[in-house]
């Protein structure tokens, strides 16, 4: 995943040789901003590592055009900042103008994030990952993330270069033996780098569909700049367009048409999971192995009147070793090097965000199965009535009186199939008015015992029931639970690639180990409709 972010000054070296680094902020904390693929993200502090393996400097996240890399990494409760030293080759010298020139004035970050979570909006929250690469880059995606200084000396002229040698004025006249000496004395070596910038003006390439989309989001001077150039590469060609017979059509000139890409690419699933979100994902316990126990209380002890001299209640705790099964779920896609390279927006990036929301969705689905089958039959049954919801909330009572009876606990959720919502939504009074509440626009519904209104699928209540809605479920779920008697474990593993040089592609996979417990199996109590 890219993550891009943006300001400089420049500071030549004290001592005269040239100082080639370029620092700033790499990634601010807490921020959200829609990535390269179409997926909003948030890094918590601390998700981006300050030891280790440093990264990369490349331009426009180019492998091949590497240009240094980054020497100092650290970081704040704000943001992760950095700096980078760029290599002395003729690509780190022109990287180290066009940012002292403003026209690279932004960094972006190539991260592959390995503990992350979504939150009820759907927006990743990283909470580590593994930084491959740094880039210099045009426009940011974190626009509180700045380059804060770029340190460059190149000799720019035979007059830099002259100047770096020139005698003091008030310095005085050697002595003939003086001179003899310093005539002995190798001059220092001067590296030409003004070829550097003794270049023609390079002919302009047509944009992408990207670059172009991209100019036209940023506006102002690069826009008009991109613009302009187009317009300038079209004159150049205008001659020979204007020479041929006849009328000149766009189906004559496809190749001038540049063809918009509108990104990000259109989402039809929703990457959310209702019950794990709902009920909350604990730390897959770090065993080498694939199994845990889970201890629960079988046998409470005792206490009870006692009469004088006869002897005291007495039971003896029974404790019960429950073995809780780790569950692998993955997935897998291969693409060709070519499909990599050649689209834009990039594949890859929309295949393997594709391929993590698959992920989302099946081990959600395994939750929401495994708490069904935990569920004991209260034996309350909803008779689904026009005008009459004395059957609904007699059922919601004898459910949740089951679980209090067992344990003075009180239930936390009304967890539902989506044909159950909209049961619920549309069960009315005998003056047809819905007993469960809409808020629109700052009016709340009345006659209501509480609110089912609205496009989302937690945060609503039945009579203080926080309400689940998971597709997940089978048609005609209604479960009313008590959340500590059901528990979800995660350990999210990201993925893994390998490349296949014999078919020029390269496998990607994204796994993770899940598994869930039911603690105690009357905190989970089912509701038959009718």
């Amino acid at each position: 995943m890219r993550f891009t972010s943006s300001t400089f000054s420049i500071d030549a070296a004290q001592d005269g040789s040239p100082k080639r680094t370029i620092t700033g902020i790499a990634l601010p904390y807490n921020v959200e901003a829609t990535v390269s693929g179409g997926q909003t993200v948030s890094f918590l502090p601390g998700s981006l590592p300050t030891e280790g393996k440093a990264p990369k400097l490349y331009m426009s996240h180019d492998a091949s055009q590497a240009i240094g890399l980054v020497t100092e990494r650290s970081d704040d409760e704000e943001a992760m900042y950095f700096t980078a030293k760029v290599s002395t080759t003729a690509l780190g010298d022109e990287a180290l103008v066009l940012a002292a020139d403003g026209v690279l004035d932004s960094v972006s970050v190539g991260v592959n994030p390995t503990k992350f979570s979504y939150n009820e909006d759907g927006v990743m929250i990283v909470e580590a990952a593994d930084w491959m690469e740094l880039s210099l880059v045009p426009q940011p995606a974190f626009s509180g993330a700045t380059i804060t200084d770029v340190a460059a000396s190149i000799p720019t002229s035979e007059d830099d270069l002259s100047n770096n040698t020139e005698t003091a004025p008030d310095e005085p006249e050697p002595t003939e033996s003086e001179e003899t000496e310093v005539s002995e004395t190798p001059a220092p070596e001067v590296i030409e780098a003004s070829s550097i910038f003794a270049q023609p003006k390079r002919k302009f390439a047509m944009p992408t569909p990207g670059e172009y989309l991209a100019a036209m989001h940023a506006g102002g001077d690069t826009f008009h700049n991109v613009n302009a150039a187009y317009k300038e590469a079209v004159r150049d060609q205008q001659t020979a367009l204007q020479a041929a017979a006849g009328d000149v059509l766009t189906t004559d000139t496809p190749g001038l048409l540049p063809v918009p890409v509108l990104g990000p690419l259109f989402q039809d699933l929703n990457f959310v999971r209702p019950v794990v979100s709902a009920f909350g994902a604990r730390s897959m316990p770090n065993t080498p192995s694939k199994t845990f126990i889970r201890p629960t209380i079988t046998t409470h002890t005792s206490a009870a009147t006692q009469t004088e001299n006869s002897a005291v209640s007495a039971t003896t705790m029974v404790i019960a070793s429950n073995t809780v099964t780790k569950t692998t779920v993955a997935g897998q896609v291969t693409l060709t090097m070519q499909d990599m390279d050649f689209t834009d927006p990039s594949s890859m990036n929309l295949i393997l965000n594709d391929l993590a929301g698959e992920y989302l969705i099946a081990t959600d689905n395994i939750a929401a199965d495994n708490l069904v089958a935990g569920k004991t039959a209260s034996g309350s049954t909803w008779t689904v009535t026009a005008d009459n919801p004395t059957s609904l909330i007699n059922a919601l009572y004898d459910a949740a009186r089951e679980i209090t009876e067992d344990s003075n606990y009180f239930p936390t959720h009304l967890c539902v199939s989506p044909d159950v919502w909209e049961k619920l939504g549309s069960q009315l009074d005998a003056s047809k008015r819905p007993i469960l509440g809409y808020t629109t626009n700052g009016v709340i519904g009345q006659n209501s015992i509480g609110r089912v209104g609205g496009l989302q699928y937690t945060g609503m209540d039945v009579m203080g029931l926080n309400l689940v809605v998971d597709n997940n479920f089978a048609s005609g779920t209604m479960l009313v639970v008590y959340a500590p008697g059901y528990e979800i474990y995660e350990a999210q593993q990201g993925v893994l690639s390998i490349a296949n040089p014999s078919t020029l592609s390269r496998t990607f996979s994204y796994y993770g180990y899940f598994a869930t417990f039911v603690a105690k199996s009357s905190f989970i109590q089912g509701i038959v409709i009718a």
